[in-house]
């Protein structure tokens, strides 16, 4: 520090703390959110503290100093080992006969109060899926239609009752059963089916998890607003929580396989994520390449959006789209049972 100049200690003593945050974010993940409901906030900017450190890097570089750089180097590194690293750079694609695809997708209630300038947007969604031609699919924020615009045999839609949205399963394979889980003081929810494939019963959840509730353009910096923000934040933390709780108990009765899919609402560094996932296959992780960018966020790229399955099922092939019919953007999984 003796060698550097005023300006250099100034921004080493920043890269500092964002150093500290980025080894939070890592931490954060194995610490429940009722304990620390705030700090649970930097699971959410895993990114953008990762893409400070590489300009950090490059400015070192730039600089001509090099022992500086080897701070933003280690937490690189680190993220790297911890699998909190966003970037994807090699995928997989595996041609199998017996196998099953899976859709995961948020319709944002097909678009019924017109946040998307788009006309026929119920419409256009039926015929991706169509198109697409999955053998099961898994819908958030799903309002009922008179119209039926999926054709799947089989189905299991589950609404609120004041609020008429809700979450929908859709199969090409008989359900033998199913039932809701019923999220406490939330009009999210978590559903799921049981199916029959050939000799095999797999379980599918379609999870939806606490929303924050934040839209960008209803962020304000005044003090009020910001003290809403983290008390709404907080709250919603700590509900995401007790969803998953009660989701791991429920899913540990099952006897089957089981796939679990939805919207978290939350990214892959977050303590709701990693105890979800549990020892379930990630996908993407599996196969994906690339973000994996399900939502953005005022243009900030989130994965909230998952399918993950037992350890014992094969991942061939994992498709993020980049579909403009909602809020959010479709995932679909090709599988081997």
């Amino acid at each position: 520090m003796k060698k550097l100049s005023l300006l250099n200690k100034i921004i080493y003593l920043i890269n500092n703390v964002f150093a500290l945050l980025l080894l939070l974010s890592i931490v954060i993940k194995f610490i429940q959110p009722k304990s620390f409901p705030l700090i649970s906030v930097l699971s959410l900017t895993v990114p953008i503290l990762i893409f400070a450190h590489i300009i950090f890097i490059i400015y070192w570089i730039i600089s001509g100093v090099k022992k500086q750089l080897l701070l933003s180097a280690i937490c690189i590194l680190l993220t790297i080992f911890f699998s909190n690293f966003p970037y994807k750079f090699n995928g997989k694609v595996i041609k199998g006969e017996d196998s099953i695809t899976i859709m995961n997708y948020n319709v944002h209630l097909f678009n019924v109060y017109g946040s998307l300038d788009n006309e026929n947007i119920p419409l256009k969604i039926a015929d991706f899926v169509r198109l697409n031609n999955p053998d099961i699919v898994t819908f958030q924020e799903y309002a009922d239609d008179e119209i039926n615009l999926f054709d799947f045999p089989y189905k299991y839609i589950e609404l609120g009752t004041k609020k008429k949205f809700g979450q929908a399963i859709f199969s090409k394979y008989r359900i033998i059963n199913k039932g809701s889980l019923h999220f406490e003081n939330s009009s999210n929810n978590a559903i799921f089916i049981d199916i029959v494939k050939q000799n095999d019963t797999l379980r599918v959840y379609n999870i939806h998890l606490e929303s924050f509730g934040i839209k960008a353009n209803n962020i304000n910096l005044t003090e009020k607003d910001s003290k809403r923000l983290l008390y709404r934040l907080s709250t919603s933390f700590v509900k995401q929580q007790a969803q998953v709780e009660l989701f791991i108990s429920h899913s540990e009765t099952c006897k089957y396989k089981i796939i679990a899919c939805g919207d978290l609402n939350n990214t892959a560094y977050s303590w709701a994520y990693r105890n979800i996932k549990g020892n379930y296959k990630d996908t993407f992780l599996e196969a994906g390449k690339g973000f994996g960018k399900t939502y953005s966020f005022a243009k900030y790229p989130l994965r909230i959006d998952f399918i993950l399955v037992d350890e014992k099922i094969k991942v061939y092939e994992h498709q993020n789209f980049d579909v403009k019919l909602s809020d959010h953007e479709p995932i679909l999984a090709k599988l081997s049972l």
